[in-house]
């Protein structure tokens, strides 16, 4: 897939893992195993003592409620999930053992569930993003990169708030990684979570995809607060998404650096977007 344009798109979200070709399910697979869970958990860096002690002890560290909690995640049940919660918390338990004996137990076996194609690709977004917002709610951030410029670029890969489909996103990133720049796919669904994520971390661009015509009116406010938010002062946006395929747009009207409608064009450009930075 050459086009920038899948960036955020639903055409292939919405089918069933083992209809996906087996290449950008793997690929799939590897960014949820090797990136997003790990982001989303990080549970070395919270609790290094603990995460050691749950690792030697499994499965008596989970919780029985995680299975229920997985299941309303996958759902989009946020109220269930969050009611599930609130009676953890009132039954006195702290912060770091539902963060350790429920919400990672969860998403492990979410990747699990994902891995023998019991739930489709819209259900691990979707349950990954819950997971994702629990996480805020109970007080956790996780600063899982480097906080200062390093020597090869470092892009973060987003959907516009209200798109939740991560399918081109992770097809990008490829492309991305071939050339040598390192990616990371950003799963949270709404504007403060994106400016959480590119405060925690270094990244020389940040792109944006917008897949719906009504995201346009905010996006301009957002790449705004992305940039006042940013670790690095000099950051770059850039945009892509369907939205982009259908109408021409000058990117700094809306406050991007540049807009892509082709993924091959992208990796070349934004390098030289960074070293002419």
């Amino acid at each position: 897939m050459s086009e920038f344009n899948g960036l955020g798109g639903q055409s292939n979200g919405l089918k069933r893992a083992n209809n996906l070709p087996e290449d950008c399910k793997e690929s799939l697979l590897a960014v949820i195993e090797k990136q997003i869970i790990p982001r989303l958990l990080n549970v070395q860096q919270f609790f290094p003592a603990k995460a050691k002690a749950l690792s030697e002890q499994l499965p008596a560290g989970e919780l029985p409620e995680f299975l229920a909690f997985t299941q309303h995640c996958l759902s989009g049940d946020g109220l269930k999930a969050n009611q599930l919660v609130d009676a953890l918390m009132a039954r006195g338990l702290a912060h770091d053992r539902i963060f350790l004996e429920l919400i990672t137990p969860a998403a492990r076996h979410l990747g699990v569930l994902w891995e023998q194609d019991l739930c489709d690709f819209t259900q691990v977004t979707c349950g990954l993003a819950l997971m994702h917002q629990m996480i805020y709610r109970l007080g956790y951030e996780s600063p899982a990169g480097p906080s200062v410029e390093g020597e090869s670029e470092r892009i973060m890969l987003a959907c516009a708030p209200g798109s939740q489909h991560f399918l081109g996103l992770t097809i990008v990133a490829d492309f991305f990684r071939q050339a040598g720049s390192e990616v990371v796919l950003e799963i949270s669904s709404s504007e403060s979570e994106l400016l959480r994520a590119v405060a925690n971390e270094w990244f020389d661009v940040v792109g944006i995809s917008v897949a719906l015509e009504a995201q346009l009116q905010t996006l301009p406010a957002l790449i705004g607060h992305l940039r006042e938010s940013s670790g690095n002062p000099k950051v770059r946006v850039v945009l892509g998404g369907p939205i982009f395929m259908i109408r021409t747009f000058d990117p700094h009207e809306l406050g991007a650096d540049a807009i892509f409608t082709d993924v091959r064009e992208a990796v070349g450009a934004v390098k030289h977007l960074v070293r002419a930075r």
